[in-house]
């Protein structure tokens, strides 16, 4: 399970420096190249033992790799998680990243700031990358800075509705038509919670950072951003900020579809919706995966659509995902294999790590969940018709979801500051029914606003 940076990271951690694939490492940007046009590098976040399927599969990628690049040898470094704060900050202070390292969208400037990135751009060609031109403009976009590409993507995502298909049916919906607008979602929030047992319609988080961070992703939807385009001000305190509070304020308290219990933090809807207590609520597709392998749940029992408007799909939905970087100490040489690996282990269709579908539903993994969202054009054509050959569920669950194709934005700068302030708009706004909406909004400007002047 991958998440924003903003979610997890939960306690425990352990990092191995035990390598698989070829030979074994360090990892600490010591790859070479020699006059002979041989070239060593390392890469990051191979899968750990503890997950010897996938293990196995990154292995035989690896050997398949370097038999098309007999002048490449690969030294893979596993690591679970693939990032953890601590340990990649002390990396990047060290300058003992990997060559090709792993990073979330949202590490790009500290990256930067500590001058550990290599300006790939000028390596970044159709002959080392096949897919460089059906990669979505906005993904490229998280990897550029002042129109310099510093990575590539690994995976993306956008948050959507996710609907719990069973209660839709008993309440009498079309689980293949989910709600698009937010008078939608508090009609069909309505009669779901009519089923009785318990059960909501809608529900939403307002704690652990997890408020803010969704009342991000429904600002967006509305059209709006968190902080202006200089980053130094909020720009949540409008029409659009209210509109979010609004929503919410009235399927709690005027609707009561949210139930009683509220300050949830992730995790708990999951609960409730894989204990079918819940029939829908804000989230990326891969909320599906943790819900069916950690708590029980049927990936038949879930669809998806987008996340809701004012007026139709949201005009813009949060979006995330994680990358690989290129340590700064490379040499052209390295760098133009490492694109070519990533681009063969994360990027081609058909193989690899992530699009390699006959055998990932050979070996009993899922296939058919609307994600990663990476590509258009020709290459997106061939992901929808090689995902649906292979599909462990059905395909046309996600049909709405896919087909809304709501743009992405990305986070804020500051990102876990500004969510736990709104955390407390949000709190208030699900567990206060006389709550002041606008003055939530006032008070979480002002705190965000010297947030941001801290961060000058």
């Amino acid at each position: 399970m991958r998440r924003s940076a903003a979610l997890l990271i939960a306690a425990a951690v352990s990092l191995t420096a035990a390598a698989c694939g070829s030979s074994s490492s360090s990892g600490s940007g010591d790859g070479k190249s020699d006059a002979g046009g041989k070239v060593t590098i390392s890469i990051d976040c191979a899968p750990p033992t503890s997950r010897p399927v996938q293990r196995k599969q990154w292995a035989d990628d690896i050997a398949a790799f370097e038999k098309l690049h007999p002048n490449i040898t690969v030294k893979s470094i596993d690591t679970f998680p693939c990032e953890t704060p601590e340990l990649f900050t002390a990396a990047l202070k060290g300058g003992t990243e990997a060559n090709v390292f792993y990073t979330y969208f949202t590490d790009k400037q500290q990256v930067l700031d500590a001058g550990q990135a290599a300006d790939i751009t000028q390596y970044v060609t159709a002959a080392n990358l096949p897919a460089k031109d059906d990669i979505l403009d906005s993904v490229w976009d998280t990897q550029k800075s002042d129109g310099k590409i510093y990575g590539l993507p690994r995976t993306n995502y956008t948050m959507g509705m996710i609907i719990n298909r069973k209660l839709f049916q008993q309440a009498g919906l079309n689980p293949d038509q989910p709600p698009t607008t937010w008078a939608e979602v508090e009609a069909d929030a309505k009669k779901i919670a009519a089923l009785g047992n318990g059960i909501a319609g809608y529900g939403d988080y307002s704690a652990g950072n997890n408020g803010g961070w969704h009342f991000t992703a429904e600002m967006y939807a509305q059209g709006g951003q968190m902080v202006t385009p200089d980053g130094k001000k909020a720009a949540f305190n409008n029409a659009q900020g209210l509109a979010v509070l609004q929503n919410l304020h009235k399927l709690r308290f005027d609707d009561g579809v949210m139930g009683s219990t509220q300050l949830y933090k992730w995790g708990d809807l999951q609960k409730q919706m894989a204990a079918g207590k819940l029939g829908m609520y804000i989230a990326a597709p891969d909320d599906i995966t943790y819900m069916v392998q950690s708590l029980g749940a049927k990936y038949e029992d879930f669809g998806m659509g987008p996340i809701p408007g004012q007026d139709g799909p949201g005009k813009g939905t949060l979006a995330g995902g994680d990358d690989y970087m290129f340590n700064v100490k490379d040499t052209p040489e390295q760098i133009k294999a490492g694109i070519q690996l990533v681009s063969y282990l994360w990027l081609t269709m058909g193989q690899g790590q992530q699009y390699n579908y006959a055998r990932a539903k050979a070996s009993g993994q899922a296939v058919g969940l609307p994600e990663p969202q990476l590509f258009q054009g020709q290459t997106a054509q061939q992901d929808a018709t090689l995902k649906a050959a292979s599909a462990t569920m059905s395909v046309q669950a996600f049909d709405p979801f896919v087909k809304a194709a709501v743009p992405g934005v990305t986070e804020p700068a500051n990102a876990q500051a500004i969510y736990k302030i709104l955390d407390t708009a949000m709190a208030s706004t699900l567990t206060d029914p006389k709550a002041n909406l606008q003055k939530l909004l006032d008070t979480a400007e002002q705190q965000v606003n010297q947030v941001l002047a801290n961060a000058q």
